[in-house]
């Protein structure tokens, strides 16, 4: 098994989550992502590229090779263990565990993450709701949808959470929010398309437009 530095698995994750399922990715995107210079990304993605992790298109940018990808899948395959191990069996806080799992997330024994899973049930989503690859690096994506999109009084449980800012995490906080919580919308204002959610037994409350689509949910039976 090939280790890398921590600096190039932070460079390898972020150019997996910048391009997404198809797109590449540039030297000024990669670095405001990373807050580094783009002297200091090109020296990198020299580095990355001889080691034949990225492939790269003139005028177009890089995105990762095959190899490239499997090595990405490896680090969020860890740093979302780390998180549910943290959030379900130390009872770390959703906002909490990120922080935490960017430094374990680079302990590379496979034996141990591998006994981790298992210990912890082979969980699918971390505790912000994102999948958790399995160990050949597959990821299965629930049914979900933002509730911005859901019918009125139409019961569902929170699956995901597409903004994982400290920001965005409080304020789901204070409203009783987390993974599995069941909701449902009452009322859509149209004036700003802020929308009345009750989540659980609590009182209904207003959700603004740009809280709410980070929001997803997938369907439950109603309890």
């Amino acid at each position: 098994m090939v280790n890398y530095s921590i600096s190039e698995e932070n460079y390898i994750k972020a150019i997996y989550h910048l391009q997404g399922a198809e797109g590449m990715v540039t030297t000024n995107a990669l670095s405001a992502e990373l807050k580094t210079r783009p002297a200091s990304v090109t020296d990198m993605l020299k580095k990355l590229k001889t080691k034949k992790l990225l492939n790269y298109e003139r005028y177009k940018g890089f995105r990762l090779s095959a190899d490239g990808k499997r090595v990405a899948l490896g680090i969020i395959r860890r740093h979302r263990l780390w998180e549910f191990f943290l959030s379900e069996k130390l009872k770390f806080s959703w906002d909490e565990v990120h922080e935490v799992a960017e430094e374990l997330e680079h302990v590379t024994s496979k034996k141990l993450i591998d006994k981790l899973d298992e210990y912890l049930g082979f969980p699918r989503v971390d505790p912000h709701g994102d999948p958790i690859p399995d160990q050949q690096g597959r990821i299965i994506s629930p049914e979900q949808l933002p509730i911005t999109d859901i019918p009125l009084n139409q019961p569902m449980e929170v699956s995901h959470v597409a903004n994982q800012s400290a920001e965005m995490l409080d304020i789901l906080k204070h409203h009783h929010i987390a993974i599995g919580t069941k909701l449902e919308v009452k009322k859509k204002f149209n004036f700003d398309n802020s929308l009345e959610i009750r989540a659980g037994k609590h009182t209904p409350f207003t959700l603004s437009e740009s809280v709410a689509r980070f929001i997803w949910v997938r369907k439950t039976s109603k309890s």
